[in-house]
């Protein structure tokens, strides 16, 4: 269960990302969308964990120049995601 969390967690930060429409996050996101697939496909969750920490961090730093372009929600939810 905690898992399909962790995958909608890693979904709603690939959409902020794509949102964000910075080419610096261009790795991460296409890691992570790859990563999605995989779970979707095999349900091992490794792929989700690794990305999801990459891109929890690469957002939260960004969050911190500019507060207003991440959502505070989807960062919390990634980290409960991660946690569990």
């Amino acid at each position: 269960m905690s898992n399909d969390k962790l995958r909608e967690a890693c979904a709603a930060a690939s959409e902020s990302i794509e949102k964000l429409d910075d080419p610096k996050f261009a790795d991460v996101k296409e890691k992570l969308d790859f990563c999605i697939g995989s779970y979707d496909f095999d349900k091992n969750p490794e792929g989700l964990y690794e990305y999801g920490a990459k891109a929890l961090t690469e957002l939260s730093a960004y969050k911190k120049k500019n507060p207003r372009k991440i959502n505070k929600k989807v960062l919390t939810n990634l980290e409960k995601a991660l946690a569990e």
